[in-house]
């Protein structure tokens, strides 16, 4: 045995050396990373490296300033950095200014809350006083917020964000609802509007959620006393409702001309009759008239029947018999048809006759086919009665609660309770009660499912509530701004309005929605149809946190409309705030060209839709931040914000700029549970992103946001996050061995392109396949697949394929030869381009990994991705391989056997044979060797991979057994002449 046999050969082989540790300690080591970053300024020196670049801007939505934030906020901040950087990797200018909502009733329930504690009542408070503690309020959860925020590694003008409560905000807020009331755009009306009777303010869609309740329907028969039809007179037409609570104010009868409706005669089998109990009036309906739609009477029987089973002994047996003289009216036969409001003997507003009126909206769908016509309290109603000439009577108050002086239900306060209170409502409350009394009750019974509005903020039901309110009218022909803020058009030739924009407000926001991106597609679909149905936009609200609606109204309704005055307004607010809205300053604004006894100022606050709706304006237009340019590129929020900010900007822009504020909108979904719930306090499955953050790291947290389908609902949990820090260790790692393998890397190492060997040019070219996705992906906002890609190729092309083969030549080829050099050359390649495509998603990682193989270089983050060379790509190499790769995969399986066995420890140990008729072109043997990582490869003539052991020796070097080992322990040929040369 020679000495070679015996020496030990360690010190020659070339290991990778590196600092960069296996553990990430990300909790402890992101914090210090993210304060380097503000004491150097990044955001700041990055807008300087892109000054002149072509511009991406990305608006970002204003999150409510209450509370901490949440997943939802973790994910839509998370994504819009992602969107950020990405387009800054491109070499774009994309900065990102943060901004809040400040104002509104969430804010303003938590300051009467403090109140309520101190048994204070806020209506004693100074309104100035109580609007400085709101302001405050909001300030603290901005400032906490915003650490929060930035904790996440989101990137942004952070020391200058935009606030809704700046005083320049609330002033340019002002400016722009002046633009809507000098072009006539603005309209003070009365129609019922969604009205909280706990928050006591008109609400916005978008400040409603439906939840499922269970409510009392009831069938209420109005006595028929003049019609076109003699028949009908003395019949009773019947209506169903959900609201009983509506009933007192009913001023018309709703029926469909194309119904067919039926006049029954209702009875109880003589046969069966029993005793009734003395408490049900039911014995008064036998031989009634009713008229029903025919599709609904087995319905409506149905109800009475149960009604009859409520309260009878159980030996009656419901019947019914069709009129004798005809079978069936046309609905539209009905015109001209009045009845009688079941409690008529209140006189007064009871004794006007009720008419029946055609209603589009009336179906056959469930109820009677005929609907009781409220004008307060519905949509239709209101509409249908206006058009007949019937006005609505207000006679619930603010707190949902009848007048005192209402004829029913008045003065009484256990009758005039609040009218969303359940047991108003109940069979047996003071609204049924009265109408059994009246023998008007066909049927009441609390057991209807259906789903209902209530506010998001408070959780309470709301009712639709008739109020005097300033509206922008939706379908109302548009008159241009007399102080238009000129924007370019995209697609047009100049600026402004577009040219032949369409008329109405409704239409130019349908004609934008056509225009727009919208990511995904169906969200065009969405805020299409929002827009189409939505009722004219409702802007007042009675509360004290806003901006106020700053008009001067005269005695006969209408406004002011004078550029001075309201010049004057917009600087008070600039220097002062909405505090500088006061009476005491009425004469001042007025000036000496009004009197101010002629008007009144108003105090209701904007809809807090409209001011976040104008953010474009104050962000976008302003000196403040001139990195910025109107439109946005960009808004990204969650799919609720088709109905809250996306519409809100689009409406508010269309009507003052012609065209949406935005070229492009980008939806997520919510964020569910693991099991797939919706989150909640109350069944405990919230998840808390700062609770992440300290225990695996923000770039956990962004790698998760970043790896699922965000435009779908998505889900969090303990073990999901386990599986994405798995897949973290696992990008690391892949950095580690890079960096390790590129230790001492210098540039004179480098290997042209032609110089490669085959797996090297194949890698490259994986290389450019990859980065074309990652641009695709990019200019597609699917950042999911981004990772995907990311990770999938960090996996499966590197460690799995080129890292795994070429480990051989790392560490036993001599420093100087080419092959290794090739292999170094690229892995600096693969370096460059994925700590660069990787810093948008793991910003703290592909810091670390940078600064540790260039700790004198300026921030990843700096750096941008130039396209790589058009030869790399090369589809017969990479057709060969996807065939090799192929064959690999069915040699690796093949081989396992015998390492379970543990016939062999390893692949180098295994002999080969592999049919010939696989082995694609161009590769020999000792290729195919090298490729699979085995001893040695031969082919044959048959079917499938053969496996045994090689009787070759192994090299006490590299480790593979080799002919040219002489014997066991002895170096091989490639090994001998690398130790030569040291």
């Amino acid at each position: 045995m020679s000495d070679d046999t015996k020496k030990d050969w360690r010190d020659t082989v070339f290991l990778p050396k590196t600092d960069f540790p296996m553990k990430a300690g990300l909790p402890q080591k992101e914090p210090g990373i993210l304060a380097g970053w503000q004491q150097d300024d990044l955001h700041g020196k990055l807008r300087a490296e892109r000054a002149g670049a072509e511009k991406f801007i990305l608006h970002d939505g204003p999150p409510y300033a209450n509370g901490d934030i949440h997943v939802g906020h973790s994910l839509n901040h998370i994504l819009k950095d992602m969107v950020c950087r990405t387009q800054s990797l491109l070499g774009k200018d994309a900065p990102y200014v943060p901004g809040w909502d400040c104002h509104g009733l969430p804010i303003e329930w938590k300051v009467e809350e403090q109140y309520r504690k101190k048994k204070l009542n806020k209506d004693e408070v100074p309104r100035a006083e109580f609007r400085a503690e709101c302001r405050a309020y909001a300030q603290k959860w901005v400032d906490t917020q915003r650490e929060q925020l930035k904790r996440l590694g989101i990137m942004g003008d952070w020391d200058n964000p935009y606030l809704t409560m700046d005083y320049d905000s609330e002033a340019t807020i002002v400016a722009e609802l002046m633009k809507f009331a000098e072009a006539g755009n603005l309209y003070r009306g009365s129609k019922p509007v969604m009205w909280s009777p706990v928050e006591k303010t008109a609400l916005a869609e978008a400040e409603v959620e439906y939840e499922d309740i269970t409510s009392t329907q009831i069938d209420v028969a109005f006595e028929i006393v003049e019609s076109p039809i003699p028949e009908l007179v003395g019949a009773h037409a019947v209506i169903w409702t959900t609201t009983p609570w509506t009933i007192p104010v009913n001023q018309a009868l709703a029926y469909g001309r194309e119904v067919e409706y039926a006049l029954i005669q209702l009875g109880l089998d003589a046969h069966k009759r029993g005793d009734f109990k003395e408490s049900a009036p039911l014995e008064q309906f036998e031989g009634r008239r009713v008229l029903i739609a025919e599709p609904l009477i087995v319905g409506f029987l149905d109800r009475w029947r149960k009604e009859l089973e409520r309260s009878d002994d159980g030996s009656s047996e419901l019947i019914y018999t069709p009129t004798a003289s005809w079978e069936r009216i046309k609905g539209s036969d009905l015109a001209g048809t009045k009845v009688r409001h079941p409690m008529h003997h209140l006189g007064g507003f009871y004794e006007t006759l009720r008419p029946m009126l055609p209603g589009d909206f009336v179906t056959t769908d469930s109820g009677t086919g005929l609907v009781h016509m409220s004008p307060d309290h519905g949509e239709d109603d209101f509409y249908l009665c206006r058009e007949n000439g019937i006005d609505p009577v207000f006679a619930v108050d603010d707190g949902g609660v009848y007048r005192d002086d209402w004829p029913w239900l008045g003065g009484n306060d256990e009758r005039r309770r609040a009218v969303i209170n359940p047991k108003f409502n109940a069979p047996d409350g003071p609204i049924c009660s009265d109408l059994s009394e009246a023998g008007a009750l066909l049927s009441a019974s609390a057991d209807y499912k259906h789903s209902y509005p209530h506010s998001w903020r408070s959780k309470a039901k709301i009712i639709y509530r008739c109020t005097p309110q300033w509206f922008v009218p939706m379908d109302k022909p548009l008159v241009e701004a007399k102080h238009p803020v000129d924007a370019p058009i995209v697609g047009s030739e100049g600026v402004g309005h577009a040219e032949g924009a369409p008329g109405t407000l409704r239409e130019r926001a349908l004609s934008e929605i056509e225009r727009v991106r919208f990511v995904p597609e169906r969200g065009r679909n969405r805020i299409r149809s929002m827009v189409e149905g939505r009722p004219d936009w409702v802007l007042s609200r009675q509360r004290a946190w806003g901006v106020p609606i700053t008009l001067f109204v005269r005695k006969d309704g209408t406004y002011l409309q004078d550029a001075g005055v309201n010049s004057r307004v917009v600087e008070a607010i600039r220097e002062g705030g909405v505090d500088a809205w006061d009476e005491a300053r009425k004469a001042e604004f007025l000036g000496s060209e009004h009197n101010p006894d002629d008007f009144e100022m108003v105090h209701d606050i904007l809809d807090v839709w409209f001011d976040s709706g104008c953010t474009h304006v104050f962000v976008l237009e302003s000196d403040r931040w001139p990195a910025l340019t109107w439109p946005a590129n960009l808004y990204l929020e969650g799919s609720d914000q088709h109905r809250g900010w996306f519409q809100s900007s689009l409406l508010e822009s269309c009507a003052t700029r012609g065209r949406a504020p935005y070229d492009q909108v980008l939806t997520h979904g919510f964020t569910m549970d693991q099991n797939g719930r919706k989150m909640s306090k109350s069944l405990g499955n919230t998840v808390d992103p700062l609770k992440i953050v300290d225990q695996y790291g923000a770039d956990i947290l962004r790698l998760w946001a970043l790896s699922v389908d965000s435009t779908m609902d998505h889900r969090i949990g303990d073990e999901i996050l386990k599986g994405v820090a798995d897949q973290y260790r696992k990008l690391r790692n892949t950095f580690r061995y890079m960096l390790g393998a590129l230790e001492g890397y210098e540039a004179s190492e480098a290997v042209d392109y032609a110089e490669m060997p085959e797996l090297e040019r194949y890698t490259l070219h994986q290389l450019a396949q990859l980065d074309g996705k990652l641009r695709q992906a990019i200019h597609d906002y699917d950042f999911n697949e981004y990772t995907r890609l990311l990770t999938e190729f960090a996996n499966e092309d590197l460690s799995a394929l080129l890292f795994d083969i070429r480990k051989d030549r790392l560490y036993c080829d001599d420093p100087q030869w080419v092959e290794r050099r090739a292999y170094r050359t690229v892995l600096d390649t693969l370096f460059q381009a994925l700590v660069r495509y990787a810093a948008p998603v793991l910003v703290f990682t592909a810091e670390e990994v940078w600064t540790t193989r260039f700790p004198e270089a300026k921030s990843i983050h700096l750096q941008q991705i130039d396209p790589l060379p058009d030869n790399w790509t090369d589809e017969a190499l990479a057709a060969r391989f996807a065939a090799l790769r192929e064959l690999r995969e069915d040699v690796t399986e093949a081989i396992e056997p015998l390492r379970r066995e543990k016939t062999i420890r390893s692949s180098n140990e295994a002999a080969v044979s592999v049919p010939a008729s696989r082995v694609p072109q161009g590769f020999d043997m000792e290729d195919l060797a090298e490729l699979f990582i085995a001893a040695s490869v031969e082919t044959h003539e048959g079917e499938g991979v053969k496996v045994s052991r090689s009787s070759d020796n192994k090299c006490s070097r590299c480790w593979r057994l080799l002919p040219s080992v002489s014997e066991e322990g002895a170096l091989c040929g490639r090994c001998a002449d690398v130790v030569s040369e040291e």
